[in-house]
């Protein structure tokens, strides 16, 4: 007997970064530019909490929603940072990343067919995790110098849309909106009264001004889904803990959902979170403050280059043009420097079928790499000319 697939899944690409991950794996003395994982260790307080926590035999269930000191702890945490207001007992879930919390805010919102707006460039996780919940993702293009284009995400909307995907500062652009950009859009929201799932894990690696919440916006806490966690400000992707703040009504129905597909978070990972949201600002700052000086050498080498490229104003990518320059799409263009100089960078095209000709490059890996890396893309760009 032949096990038959679920047919959703035939119609779901695999991940275009994890391909490029893959690829690399095999390949010795390969530099990776490819995965978002910030390169630094984790703060060794927070793993000294995981370890206590180990050691004092605390390794059992917690409660679905998280353990009640985390869950006010980062009420604590968005009131203070973000001017959010949310109720620790009923309005926060601890999840298995951020991942999880999109994944299941997604199911806990949509009904078979409705249509959820998707911001391109975005992230890979966003349309597959919508068509898994039975809803039907629809592209949206940023306008120019990926400015949010509210003509653009009008022409997409129908009588089925139900929501949109937000995120910023923006993975792969690093762009982020301004507060323009935000004020328009919180009345697209209204105008239409559509739910934001609003992924904000890059929010503290920003590197003017302050970052500002969606949920924060006047009227846009009952429409809004903020997604967010613990592995990119705090260095703590293998933990693998993010959490969802919403209106009491959501968390309660994604509740349902986490608690018979994961029952709840690590209970050795919610301790390290506490340990980080205490404990924890002053080496994300130290962490921000060389993301900042490797985008600048980063944007400073690929403009030399003569990639056109825009400053990013977040998060560890940049998201340079390539064909215009080189006459290559963006994956031959990362098929090509991985096998003649071992850079691996990933093919715009895994964040949306209109971006063939851009590539992807994470600086979230040491200094000394990063010269070395862009030595090697400038020979290769050079050897094009030839």
């Amino acid at each position: 007997m032949k096990i038959q697939i679920n047919s959703t899944l035939a119609t779901i690409p695999p991940s275009g970064i994890r391909k490029f991950f893959e690829i690399v794996a095999e390949q010795p003395d390969v530099i990776s530019l490819s995965v978002g994982e910030p390169d630094f260790a984790t703060p060794w307080h927070i793993c000294e909490s995981a370890i206590a926590t180990l050691e004092s035999g605390n390794t059992h269930y917690t409660g679905n929603r998280g353990t009640p000191e985390l869950r006010a702890a980062i009420a604590k945490y968005l009131a203070t940072k973000f001017a959010l207001r949310y109720s620790a007992k009923e309005e926060i879930l601890v999840t298995n990343g951020g991942s999880e919390a999109f994944d299941i805010a997604e199911r806990a919102i949509l009904n078979p067919s409705d249509e959820v707006l998707v911001l391109q460039p975005g992230y890979v996780m966003y349309s597959p995790l919508i068509t898994l919940a039975g809803g039907i993702p629809v592209g949206v293009n940023f306008g120019k110098d990926w400015k949010l284009s509210i003509a653009n995400l009008t022409a997409k909307l129908t009588s089925k849309t139900r929501g949109i995907v937000i995120n910023y500062p923006n993975n792969p652009t690093g762009n982020t909106f301004t507060q323009a950009e935000l004020k328009a859009l919180a009345a697209f929201v209204k105008k239409h009264n559509l739910v934001v799932f609003s992924d904000e894990i890059y929010a503290e690696l920003i590197y003017s001004g302050k970052h500002t919440a969606f949920a924060s916006l006047p009227g846009m806490k009952s429409h809004t889904i903020t997604i967010s966690g613990f592995s990119k400000a705090f260095a703590m992707t293998g933990f693998r803990l993010g959490y969802l703040a919403a209106p009491a009504e959501v968390i309660a129905a994604a509740t349902k959902i986490h608690q018979y597909a994961a029952l709840c978070a690590n209970t050795v990972s919610q301790a390290a979170a506490l340990e980080a949201l205490q404990n924890g600002e002053k080496e994300m700052e130290k962490m921000r403050e060389e993301y900042q000086m490797r985008r600048d050498f980063v944007v400073r080498e690929l403009k030399q280059m003569g990639f056109a490229i825009n400053l990013p104003a977040g998060a560890f990518y940049a998201f340079p043009e390539v064909k215009t320059k080189t006459g290559l799409s963006g994956e031959e263009f990362a098929l090509r420097l991985l096998k003649e100089e071992k850079v691996a960078v990933v093919p715009g095209n895994a964040f949306g079928e209109d971006f063939s000709s851009y590539i992807r490059i994470s600086y979230a890996t040491g200094f000394s790499e990063l010269e070395e890396a862009f030595r090697r893309i400038g020979k290769f760009v050079k050897s094009l000319k030839k």
